[in-house]
């Protein structure tokens, strides 16, 4: 038996069903959580699970949009992750160009450094930020979020990776040809690097879209609101509406499957060049 030309060992049978049997697990919580959108709340939970609701509750789907302001949490979202990523995309591959291919005092430990912050967690100085974000008085706006999230070093080591896979003469003959720095960075680094900043994009997009916490401390008014934190209120005192729970966190989730549905051809070739060099 051969599979896109290839003969069907008995190494290769296994990898195929060890990929099969992972695929199915990874996808068998969306299953579920498609399912329950179905169902009343007092279903949810019930075992054996009735993966096919004999009864589904399409109301639930209706219900989302006037138990809670979705579709305003919906725009806050996208709002708030659309600047977000469009400003990490400039921010990253602006001073990946710096990092990758321009000579300055002490730039291999300014990297370094810049980079070493991936390993502390934001637990650390999330209190420090929240301190300075209300001493600017950024409490309780979208401004707060897009200034902590605007710059990230994970992306700026990400563009410089991929950045120095490309070689240096050309930026040198863009020079001799009378391009400035800014002019080599727009027509030449970023039409070369779609693959990185598509995965940029799908990482930061996932990210900011599902962010929990920060809106969490930084957003109180219900008119700021982001559909993470939306999801609560679902959730009383003594119960919890999990049909409409999940039916929301279907809606919710069909941006993030666009978005890298789209950008995914980019995403393998993204990752795999920006790690060739170091």
């Amino acid at each position: 038996m051969r599979i896109a030309g290839q003969k069907l060992t008995g190494k290769l049978a296994a990898i195929y069903v060890t990929v099969i049997l992972i695929t199915i697990i990874m996808l068998l919580p969306f299953a579920w959580m498609l399912s329950a959108s179905l169902k009343l709340s007092s279903e949810v939970f019930v075992f054996p699970i009735e993966w096919i609701p004999s009864n589904p509750q399409w109301q639930n789907y209706v219900d989302i949009w006037t138990k809670i302001p979705l579709a305003l949490f919906i725009y806050n979202t996208s709002k708030l992750t659309i600047i977000v990523t469009l400003m990490q995309l400039f921010t990253s591959s602006f001073a990946a160009y710096a990092f990758a291919k321009l000579d300055f005092p002490y730039k291999n430990a300014l990297f370094l450094g810049y980079i070493a912050t991936i390993a502390m967690p934001w637990q650390v100085y999330m209190v420090p930020q929240f301190l300075l974000m209300r001493e600017f008085g950024f409490n309780n706006t979208h401004l707060a979020l897009i200034c902590l999230q605007a710059f990230t070093a994970f992306g700026v080591f990400l563009m410089r990776q991929f950045y120095m896979s490309i070689p240096t003469e050309l930026c040198e003959a863009a020079r001799i040809d009378g391009m400035n720095e800014y002019q080599i960075w727009a027509k030449i680094m970023l039409p070369l690097s779609k693959p990185a900043l598509s995965t940029l994009t799908i990482f930061t997009f996932v990210t900011t879209w599902n962010d929990f916490l920060g809106p969490m401390i930084y957003l109180t008014k219900t008119e700021l609101k982001t559909i993470q934190i939306g999801l609560r209120m679902f959730i009383s005192q003594y119960s919890a509406e999990y049909g409409l729970i999940m039916a929301a966190s279907v809606v919710a989730l069909i941006p993030v499957l666009i978005v890298f549905l789209s950008l995914q051809r980019f995403f393998v070739e993204g990752v795999a060049s920006s790690g060739l060099k170091g």
